[in-house]
């Protein structure tokens, strides 16, 4: 299977006759050859024909997806950004370099929303160091709806981010809220640079008496050395719950378990009891730290 084939399945499942009626047309007459022009002004006038509503693969789809292109997870793609992925697949010439140059004339005109279908489409797509500045401009954003489009459930940014863009991209993630753990790649990219910037926000953070944020203890893994170790020691000892939490995870990644331990013999919040055994237990997985993503859960 490709993956126009997945998109296909999905949106003969999910949308309507007309619109499907249209993407057919529109996708030949891409394929045909269109200015640059009109490629962008089919990309926008998508949204006459699909709405930005939960596209909402199941697992099996999604498994079938990360397998096609490793590190892609379409889990979060709207409707429309599969009507839209499809029209910029179906360019015939995306292996040369009018190809690409049309998808980056794309990005100069777009809204928010085909800004963000036109970012999670890159990973599908040959040539992609032609999109890296792009990329770039992208966690650059203030918007962060833009911003997780390029950095989170893609491997884009692991596959083709030099270490100075990679670490700004992972740090911004910390300062924005953005969902940390859904960055593809992360675990395997950890270093001693990104363990001393992310002790230095979290020193920041505690000098203007406000909390760490949880996931920024997903950054000093093996590389924090006895600092990082002081740092999450700390926060298990006087963070608020999910500080606490966090911190276990921590500790668990740094392969110091023994203050988890003797957290634990003192915690009385449940929630937190139950995340220190898990951490005891060796969770962790960059995916653990979900539970301490606002978006998904409220239970820290």
């Amino acid at each position: 299977m490709m993956v126009s084939e997945w998109i296909d399945e999905l949106l003969a499942e999910r949308l309507g006759a007309p619109a499907l009626e249209w993407s057919a047309a529109a996708r030949e007459e891409i394929a045909a050859g269109v200015t640059d022009v009109r490629f962008g002004a089919l990309i926008s006038a998508a949204s006459r024909h699909a709405r930005r509503h939960p596209a909402d693969p199941d697992p099996e789809a999604i498994a079938r997806a990360g397998k096609l292109v490793m590190g892609w997870n379409p889990e979060r793609w709207s409707l429309l950004d599969l009507l839209r992925a499809g029209l910029v697949l179906a360019r015939e010439d995306l292996d040369r370099e009018t190809g690409s140059a049309a998808v980056l004339g794309a990005f100069a005109f777009a809204d928010v929303g085909e800004l963000c279908a036109l970012y999670r489409t890159l990973p599908l797509l040959p040539r992609q160091e032609d999109y890296l500045w792009q990329a770039g401009e992208g966690c650059r954003s203030n918007m962060t709806e833009v911003f997780e489009a390029v950095a989170c459930d893609s491997p884009y940014a692991a596959t083709h981010f030099d270490e100075v863009a990679w670490r700004a991209l992972v740090i911004k993630a910390i300062f924005i809220d953005a969902p940390l753990w859904r960055v593809f790649g992360l675990d395997g990219r950890l270093s001693e640079e990104l363990a001393r910037m992310a002790l230095d926000l979290a020193d920041e953070r505690r000098s203007a008496g406000r909390p760490v944020q949880p996931q920024l203890w997903l950054c000093p893994g093996s590389h924090g050395g006895v600092r990082a170790l002081e740092s999450m020691q700390r926060e298990l000892t006087e963070g608020p719950p999910a500080g606490r939490s966090a911190a276990a995870y921590g500790l668990a990644r740094a392969e110091h378990l023994g203050p988890v331990a003797d957290r634990l013999a003192l915690e009385t919040e449940p929630t937190v009891i139950e995340h220190l055994r898990n951490a005891l237990a060796g969770e962790t997985d960059q995916t653990i730290f979900r539970a301490f993503d606002a978006t998904t859960t409220s239970s820290t």
